[in-house]
């Protein structure tokens, strides 16, 4: 890749190219739990908060009624900063000069100007809209007096809040690279290799970062389940492919293992910087890279459960083991290599930084590429075809926007009644038979699925 096209794919501020493009989509800005006055005992008092977004400083506050504000953060008066703002109940005020902003904007009060003012009627606050689904607040940036896209349908944003959990951390990287890992089919079979493999039996659904120990779907030969972390190790040449999809690209990773029987894994890229995998046979995680600024990433998770309900509690709780609040910033790092240890690398794993954690082997990853990846230096290979395809999805959304027209996938309201699904599937199917079988697979999953009722399954035909 050439510079230019690496500093028009990573620079997301506000005039940028690669920004302009984002701010089309439902951006995640902060998680409902960071307004929990049990995880932060100052939201009990002041509901407030610092945010940063695609380069830009914001305020998200809650008044009184429960409805929430987001605002650019510098006071539209002399430029003080409104994340110290008084919360009086219907709005924020600026400790400056006193001037009062509702969530969605609007000036209140300017107490120190003479009585009669009108300058409160001509100052308006840029607000941004906000939804809440599955745990997380969503705002979004587009030009002013614009439209946002409806909001897609999919599973995370269907299930009802007893069987869907939301986290996130922090990366210190450029947003891409955050997201190209997620959509790489190939480097599980090393990078979250385990040289020895746990029992199934002791591997819980809601473990954190365990994934690549639950079993795969469907039997082995010898009728044996094996986990996903064992079928990784053993057949690490993937046979890639990809099918666009109205959201962005469906992936699909095939392992032969026997002349009868094929690992079938099936995921999802959606555009722009979401990826949808499944965890187990009945969870599913979604994932979004939101660009704090160009060498910051917040990457928030959406576990899905078709099956019973999850237990919020104790998925926090496991992964609080790794995260430090109230900024979810990982407690590894390159300030303490990520916790590389060369003896678990020699007989444990195949990164040496863990087992419990498998995000701390994608942080590393990523981290380890510096802030903004140089992509000039690359040499790309045939296992990175769905990382050459995004770059080129991404290059003609920005090609588009620049030219007036729409951004593609989720940001186009025409295709919304299509954004249902993605379906995801991880498992051992009849070698010639994977196509029926892996939709088969899923469709049981939906029916089985207590909040999707009599819904359509959204698998797409072949």
């Amino acid at each position: 890749m050439k510079a230019d096209q690496n500093e028009l794919l990573t620079r997301i501020g506000p005039g940028t190219a690669c920004g302009a493009v984002l701010r089309q989509y439902w951006q995640p800005v902060a998680l409902v739990d960071e307004f929990d006055p049990r995880l932060d005992p100052r939201m009990g008092q002041r509901p407030v908060k610092a945010v940063r977004v695609l380069g830009q400083d914001l305020v998200l506050f809650r008044d009184a009624q429960g409805q929430w504000g987001l605002i650019d953060r510098d006071c539209p008066h002399r430029g003080a900063d409104l994340s110290f703002g008084r919360h009086e109940g219907d709005g924020l005020r600026c400790p400056f000069h006193g001037w009062k902003f509702a969530a969605d904007g609007r000036c209140l009060e300017t107490p120190a100007e003479p009585a009669g003012s009108k300058l409160c009627e001509r100052v308006r606050q840029r607000s941004y809209p906000v939804l809440e689904r599955s745990g997380i607040l969503f705002g979004w940036f587009g030009e002013p007096g614009s439209t946002p896209p409806p909001f897609p349908a999919f599973d995370c944003f269907q299930a009802p809040a007893t069987h869907s959990f939301a986290f996130k951390g922090l990366w210190q990287c450029n947003w891409l690279q955050a997201f190209e890992v997620g959509i790489d089919p190939a480097h599980p079979s090393f990078l979250h290799r385990f040289l020895n493999d746990a029992s199934l039996d002791a591997v819980g659904d809601n473990a954190a970062g365990r994934q690549f120990r639950s079993a795969s779907a469907g039997q082995a030969a010898g009728g044996e389940r094996w986990p996903m972390t064992r079928i990784m190790r053993e057949f690490h040449q993937p046979e890639i492919s990809f099918e666009p999809r109205p959201w962005g690209l469906q992936l699909t990773a095939l392992r032969p293992m026997t002349d009868e029987l094929t690992h079938v894994r099936v995921t999802h890229a959606i555009f722009p910087h979401t990826f949808v995998i499944p965890l187990s046979e009945t969870l599913t995680i979604t994932q979004l890279h939101v660009p704090v600024d160009d060498t910051r990433t917040y990457w928030y998770s959406v576990f899905t459960s078709f099956a019973g309900p999850v237990d919020q509690e104790a998925m926090r709780n496991q992964r609080l083991q790794f995260i430090s609040l109230p900024d979810y910033v990982p407690k590894s790092g390159r300030h303490n290599n990520w916790g590389f240890n060369a003896d678990e690398q020699r007989s444990t794993t195949y990164l040496g930084m863990g087992e419990d954690d498998i995000n701390v082997h994608d942080q590393w990853a990523v981290e380890s590429m510096g802030a903004i990846q140089d992509r000039t230096r690359e040499h790309l290979g045939t296992s990175d075809k769905v990382i050459m395809a995004n770059r080129r999805m991404l290059l003609k959304a920005i090609e588009s926007v620049q030219a007036g027209g729409a951004a593609p996938g989720v940001a186009d309201a025409t295709l919304a009644a299509q954004m249902q699904g993605p379906d995801t599937v991880d498992g051992i199917a009849p070698a010639g038979e994977w196509p029926t079988w892996w939709r088969e697979r899923v469709q049981a999953k939906r029916d089985g699925a207590p909040w999707i009722a009599q819904a359509p399954t959204a698998v797409q035909p072949a």
